[in-house]
């Protein structure tokens, strides 16, 4: 990972003090990348970073807990922040600069705008799991993508829906991002890198290896011939199952259209969302 010898990275604030940044780089002929995140940074957020410092001149990394993407009694109160550890990782790993938005700045009283993507990328799955949670993310990443103006803006794999949604937004409105997908960060013990693996008891952490087990069964048996997606689907849910697991959906997807297919080939999505105790994960594998 690239390092940096100074304290940066430059904090911006507001809106347009990141597309003032921004106009700056671009206008000394240098390409900027955005990461964007909620905070509460890990190493799947730094290889984000790293990705975007091998292909960009200048990094910006967004760290917003977006209100408008939780449901109420979701865990928009509770959801980590730990800013200046965050900013330390962000100094190390190398980022520019870092967007810090007060939800006052994003969404001022008078802000009266939605967005939504249809063809059923907001509705199903994750979509119908948390009512208007898509719908919130298509809201901020656009204004990110107006506000940064970047050249590329980097998204991780584990929110396989979330990048898809993304993908159609960025091209529909023709904002000339490239959406860059990059792989899931995992632990030691497979569990996917997430923000809310902090919420997991010691115990809870032990039976969320399940979702990684799970998925590998799944692989193990495409790998083997089987092509039916309810067995591959099966196969997740009896793993999930056996470790206590509450499951909101097991899928498998072709990504690029989102939709569930029956006879799923190479390239193809295995989604799992599910709860250990009060702690609701996701995660995804590609098909081989």
């Amino acid at each position: 990972m690239r390092i940096r010898t100074t304290d940066v990275p430059l904090r911006l604030n507001t809106p347009a003090a990141l597309r003032r940044w921004s106009l700056r780089c671009h206008a000394a002929g240098m390409s900027v990348g955005l990461v964007p995140t909620m905070g509460a940074l890990h190493a799947g957020h730094l290889s984000l970073v790293e990705r975007a410092l091998e292909e960009c001149d200048r990094v910006v990394v967004s760290i917003f807990v977006n209100p408008t993407q939780f449901a109420p009694g979701e865990d928009l109160d509770r959801y980590p922040r730990t800013l200046e550890q965050d900013l330390a990782l962000l100094a190390t790993a190398g980022a520019h600069a870092a967007f810090l938005p007060a939800a006052g700045d994003m969404f001022p009283p008078e802000f009266a705008t939605a967005v939504r993507v249809g063809d059923g990328l907001s509705d199903r799955l994750e979509g119908a799991s948390r009512p208007g949670h898509f719908n919130g993310v298509a809201l901020v990443v656009a204004k990110l993508l107006v506000a940064a103006r970047p050249d590329r803006a980097y998204f991780g794999q584990k929110d396989a829906q979330q990048c898809a949604l993304v993908r159609r937004l960025a091209a529909d409105l023709d904002t000339g991002v490239e959406i860059v997908v990059c792989p899931t960060v995992r632990d030691s013990d497979g569990l996917a890198l997430s923000s809310r693996n902090a919420y997991l008891t010691a115990e809870e952490r032990v039976r969320a290896r399940a979702i990684p087990a799970g998925l590998a069964a799944a692989a193990a048996c495409f790998e083997s011939g089987e092509r039916d997606a309810a067995v591959l689907t099966a196969t997740v849910r009896d793993v999930l199952e056996a470790a206590g697991a509450a499951i909101d959906y097991v899928a498998v997807v072709d990504p690029e259209h989102f939709k569930e297919v029956e006879t799923p080939g190479p390239g193809c999505e295995i989604l799992v969302a599910a709860r250990m105790g009060n702690t609701r994960l996701i995660d995804v594998l590609q098909l081989g």
